[in-house]
């Protein structure tokens, strides 16, 4: 069976900045309304999956905030703009038939992954739509990544990463991701690492060393030798970056209640939200033709569900 899962406010965060500022004729935001319908049109077009859930974040996580309570603090407030539209997203996520899952003080990645790898196990097929490097980590034979169009470059239209990708694009195999993300930092989740070291760095270590508790180890005999007493110096927080880059795939299955597309209101909301062409595109997709059903029988989840 084939999965698609995908990061919520990741997409969002893209559709908001990928499209103009458009808005409702009462000045009401719908930009990131617009991408977000066409993206998951887009994505389940192109890998065609038997079913997909979607994953949003309720507040950070609690389990990462105790260990360090600078986590994600420099990130700016979501933009207000976008911020009007997260419940339309979800409305119009839940008239699409698509399963949405949100659990209060647990990281979204982290729930996505967990289930990513728990599917895998089961012999399933995954695709995991995100440009969040963290989730190059579990990337296996059954596990891919489906990175966005790159705002710089949006010819480059969406691309699979699989594991020999993530060696390419990072230096390291998906199984040090976590280890390489410790040594280098992720500023994106304030996460700081050894002050001039970069990707070229870390990955040699890596290569050399496998895990940065051998990094560690070998402080004395790291090249270039001006990181050998920060490497050892700082050993106790590298410890910790690794576990604030090392996802919990330890968490409890999702188990989604499953729905099916609800043509008249996705296009009450479109319609509402004056999305015309979108509601156009909807109406050729839905129209008359047969709601889909998921392929796995109905649950009841367990936590939250949009």
């Amino acid at each position: 069976m084939k999965w698609l899962l995908i990061d919520g406010f990741n997409l969002a965060y893209r559709c908001f900045h990928a499209l103009p500022e458009l808005t409702r004729a009462d000045g009401f935001p719908t930009g990131a309304l617009h991408g977000w319908v066409k993206s998951l049109w887009k994505l389940i077009d192109l890998e065609k999956p038997e079913s997909t859930l979607v994953f949003f974040d309720l507040g950070e996580s609690e389990e990462r905030i105790a260990l360090h309570a600078a986590y994600k603090a420099q990130r700016q407030p979501m933009p207000d703009a976008l911020r009007k539209q997260i419940d339309p997203i979800k409305a119009l996520t839940r008239a699409m038939g698509l399963a949405g899952i949100e659990r209060q003080g647990v990281e979204s990645d982290d729930l996505l992954a967990a289930e990513a790898v728990r599917l895998a196990a089961a012999g399933h097929d995954v695709t995991i739509m995100s440009s969040d490097k963290d989730f190059a980590q579990i990337v296996g034979d059954r596990i891919r990544i489906m990175l966005p169009p790159p705002s710089a470059n949006p010819r480059l239209g969406w691309r699979l990463l699989d594991a020999a990708g993530v060696q390419e694009k990072f230096g390291v195999p998906p199984a040090q991701i976590a280890d390489y993300l410790a040594l280098v930092g992720d500023t994106s989740d304030n996460i700081p690492g050894i002050d001039g070291v970069g990707p070229k760095t870390a990955s040699k270590w890596l290569a050399e060393f496998s895990s940065l508790e051998g990094v560690i180890a070998r402080a004395a005999d790291l090249k270039p030798d001006r990181f050998r007493e920060p490497v050892a110096r700082d050993a106790d927080r590298l410890r910790l970056n690794l576990k604030l880059t090392t996802l919990n795939l330890s968490l409890p299955p999702v188990e989604p209640e499953w729905r099916t597309p609800q043509p008249d209101e996705l296009l009450r909301l479109l319609d509402g939200f004056e999305m015309r062409s979108t509601a156009a595109e909807a109406r050729q997709r839905y129209g008359s033709a047969p709601i889909p059903v998921p392929a796995v029988a109905p649950k009841t989840m367990q936590g939250e569900l949009f």
